[in-house]
């Protein structure tokens, strides 16, 4: 994806209505879930710390009769995180607050079972429904790949498979191919699947968290950002980005089958 397309993107996801707004504009959903998800999860990294500083503020607020959603809103800042910081201000645990996110009819009041399930609908990045649909893309990722590599014959270990194996070094690639395999003229060893979006942030933490060291402990492999990537991201030697095209394209074996 061009830059100036992927920023028309991150500058306007800004909720439900410009996912939908995007949406109708012919952006796959998915992407743009992604995106906002990413864009949202990097402000609360940013910011979680000045605002939880204003949870007794937001807990009188909330006394005084506004809503969860509206002091949210008044905040810019997640609902369900939000509605978390006033119910710990107010001396509720936090796993019981999770178990009434959960079930809000374990609460009391109804009228706060009714605001805690407005926070709940309306927070796509830390609701239990957000929760699971991330869980989701990262499995509708995985199940591409395997399913590609499955039609082509080619024998990989999963990550779970390698956390079986008492050898495994403790970094794990999605795919760590049974042989090396050859890939538009290059050699890899091992694939990741990815269902963020890769822009130049997301991009740099995935290079130094894993990338690299998979690079140091396997050799040269793939990365594919299944919902897409920022065009002219630079990749260091022996990694190789790629998005869904993959899936049209086609792994060979090495001359010798061999290192």
């Amino acid at each position: 994806m061009e830059y100036g397309e992927y920023k028309k993107l991150y500058d306007g996801l800004n909720g439900t209505d410009d996912i939908l707004r995007f949406a109708e504009e012919g952006y796959d959903r998915r992407l743009l879930e992604t995106l906002y998800v990413q864009k949202v999860n990097r402000m609360v990294k940013k910011r979680f710390h000045a605002v939880k500083s204003k949870s007794p503020q937001m807990l009188k607020a909330w006394k005084r009769g506004e809503t969860i959603c509206q002091i949210a809103a008044d905040h810019d800042f997640p609902p369900m995180l939000v509605a978390m910081m006033i119910f710990l201000q107010d001396g509720c645990g936090k796993k019981v607050f999770w178990e009434y996110v959960r079930n809000p009819d374990l609460l009391d009041s109804p009228e706060t079972a009714a605001e805690l399930r407005e926070a709940t609908e309306k927070d796509l990045a830390y609701s239990p429904d957000a929760n699971e649909k991330n869980k989701e893309r990262g499995q509708w990722g995985e199940g591409l790949l395997w399913k590609w590599l499955d039609e082509q014959g080619v024998s990989y270990q999963t990550e779970a498979d390698e956390r079986e194996d008492d050898s495994h070094t403790g970094k794990t690639p999605d795919c760590l191919l049974a042989e090396p395999m050859m890939f538009e003229g290059k050699k890899i060893y091992w694939i990741e699947s990815k269902a963020s979006f890769g822009d130049a942030v997301e991009f740099s933490f995935n290079l130094k968290k894993q990338l690299i060291p998979y690079t140091e402990l396997f050799g040269p492999g793939i990365v594919v950002y299944w919902t897409g990537h920022l065009d002219g991201l630079e990749c260091p030697p022996g990694i190789i980005l790629e998005d869904i095209g993959i899936l049209k394209k086609k792994l060979e074996k090495t001359e010798d089958g061999r290192d």
